[in-house]
């Protein structure tokens, strides 16, 4: 009996032992190892410290004295929460409408039409890659606001004191975040456009269907998975934006969830245990919505209609309408772009804040372009600005490529090491900064103010974004090849360093150049994380601007923007010659 016993517990546990043998002869394991618990360092304090803070009873001495459901308690009973929600949800909601009815039929004329002007479209989508939140939102507050060019020729046809449009409202918000999103729903619509079959278009065509049928019946349907899961993303990110209500929303007396958070941190003192439990929420809210994008982005696969490589797109002929959807690929350009630059080149040439008239034309000069290129704060700022960008940047291509490679090789801990990583896009960006600013404040190093505190949290919100691009990246390259170096002898590190690398890198090259043009543009985490000496461009343009320096604000601006759209056009060109697409 003892022995039957013995040989069905060997029987039960070989399988086990079978594994973790594998996993000891397998040479991947001390690095995945590595990484995994780098990766854990990384992420999972910020969740940690947010829970535990959201639940703290902080005694006289900064200390946790205890623990409580105060925090939520008046969190949930306070009915500014609700009318947040309702603020953010149809903020969200809104943006995401009008970003979708520009830039997805901006998508498809561009990639599926006849249309002219098409490269206007593309012109718009780069520029906006390259210019600061801050700085296009400024833009529209001057051009809808109370002295601005719309509301100054209202009430010189009418005579009326009044002002037709008020920026500072719902609708304005929803305008401002819809046309600052439409440039890159437009990129990310194209690829899809772009990867659709037109056999089954042509077909319909072919049976008497009219273009209208035709995009109606066989080309939204198709596209529909993709569009519905792209549709939910902009709605997330719209959720977590920042700029525009703080900027837009605040003054008109709307708060979002957002905004909520971060007036909660500016209290004195701070009230970090509410301000946890703000974060919470809002974080809980972001993660049930990128589960619901997780399922819709898998399932759009199922819908693609690519039937093999010699396959090219036709374009509909729109024969008379040829005119109409040029029109509107200009009018497009006009607006999202022309007018915020002529906006801002207006302001930079103001000796103070005016409206547009002939008036103000003799006053025109160049001493904030002079100010801006003599003082050398803003060459501080720039200098800040490139430092934490590139190096967060590097850090998260470095650490994102050993990730991607372990999870598209189904490495030792695959799956852990993509969940980790993929885990900060349920972070908002203001979010990520009272979390990262609660860890700094309690660790012995003087981390807190200084350069660094950006670049780690920039490197844990924006590791997702780098593991997406070596992910795919890797899964192009044949295991054949590595599996050559091995047999040549070659060590795991070496083959990873002289085949891997080198083939990885237009992926990561790519990588590195998007993640540091939003880093660059980054205000939700900085505004909380800068000091006095690590002020980012970001932050620096925002203090302008409450300060009623808007004329620097511009110049200083329009010189940033011109540096970072070259970088965003050789970003582009990169992507493209590569066959690669920026926004999947």
């Amino acid at each position: 009996m003892t022995a039957e016993t013995d040989l069905r517990w060997e029987e039960r546990t070989a399988p086990r032992q079978g594994f973790f043998a594998s996993l000891l002869r397998d040479p991947r394991t001390p690095l995945a190892l590595g990484v995994a618990v780098l990766l854990a360092i990384l992420v999972l304090p910020p969740i940690l410290m947010l829970a535990q803070s959201s639940v703290a009873e902080v005694g006289a001495s900064g200390a946790v004295a205890g623990w409580t459901l105060d925090h939520f308690r008046n969190l949930l009973t306070d009915r500014n929460l609700a009318e947040s929600f309702f603020n953010s949800i149809i903020f969200a909601a809104g943006s995401a409408l009008v970003s979708f009815l520009v830039g997805g039929i901006l998508a498809w004329l561009v990639e599926r039409t006849n249309a002219p002007l098409k490269v206007l479209a593309y012109v718009t989508a780069i520029v906006s890659m390259g210019t600061p939140y801050v700085l296009y939102v400024v833009a529209w507050l001057f051009l809808l606001g109370n002295v601005g060019p719309l509301n100054m020729a209202y009430r010189q046809l009418t005579g009326s004191p009044d002002i037709l449009f008020s920026v500072n409202s719902m609708a304005g918000m929803v305008l401002i975040e819809g046309f600052l999103w439409s440039p890159l729903v437009f990129l990310m619509l194209s690829s899809t456009f772009r990867a659709a079959n037109a056999d089954m278009e042509e077909a319909a065509r072919m049976s008497g269907a009219s273009v209208w049928d035709t995009i109606r019946r066989v080309t939204l349907p198709l596209a529909m998975p993709s569009v519905i899961a792209l549709a939910l993303f902009v709605f997330i990110r719209a959720v977590e934006a920042f700029e525009v209500p703080l900027l837009v929303g605040m003054p008109g007396g709307i708060d979002v969830l957002t905004t909520d958070v971060y007036e909660s941190t500016q209290q004195m003192p701070p009230d970090l245990g509410h301000s946890s439990a703000f974060a919470m929420v809002l974080m809980v809210f972001v993660a049930i919505l990128f589960t619901f994008y997780g399922r819709l982005a898998k399932n759009a696969d199922r819908y693609q209609s690519i039937t093999g490589k010699g396959y090219r797109p036709r374009l509909f002929d729109l024969g008379g309408y040829r005119r109409l959807a040029g029109l509107f690929i200009l009018v497009d350009f006009l607006i999202v772009l022309l007018l915020p630059i002529l906006a801002l080149i207006w302001l930079s040439l103001l000796p103070y804040m005016s409206g547009v008239s002939l008036r103000m034309l003799p006053f025109l000069n160049i001493d904030n372009y002079r100010a801006v290129f003599d003082h050398p704060h803003y060459l501080e700022l720039a200098v800040n600005t490139i430092l934490v960008s590139a190096g967060a940047a590097t850090m998260v291509v470095v650490l994102t490529a050993v990730s991607g490679w372990i999870a598209a090789r189904r490495g030792p801990g695959a799956w852990l090491i993509d969940q980790l990583s993929t885990i900060p896009l349920i972070f908002p960006g203001i979010v990520m900064g009272v979390a990262m600013m609660q860890i700094y404040l309690r660790l012995p190093l003087p981390i807190y103010g200084t350069l660094w505190a950006i670049v780690i949290a920039y490197l844990i919100r924006y590791m997702p974004y780098g593991m997406r691009y070596a992910y795919s990246g890797v899964l192009q390259i044949h295991r054949e090849l590595e599996e050559a170096a091995s047999v040549s002898g070659a060590p795991l590190l070496s083959t990873l360093r002289r085949v891997v690398a080198p083939l990885l890198s237009p992926a990561l090259i790519s990588a590195w150049i998007f993640i540091f043009l939003i880093c660059s543009k980054e205000l939700a985490v900085a505004v909380l994380l800068a000091g006095p000496n690590s002020q980012v461009i970001a932050v620096a343009m925002l203090d302008l601007w409450v300060n009623g320096q808007g004329g620097e604000l511009a110049a200083f601006g329009l010189v940033w923007t011109v540096v970072m759209v070259t970088l965003a056009i050789i970003f582009f060109l990169f992507t493209r010659s590569r066959g690669m697409e920026a926004f999947r």
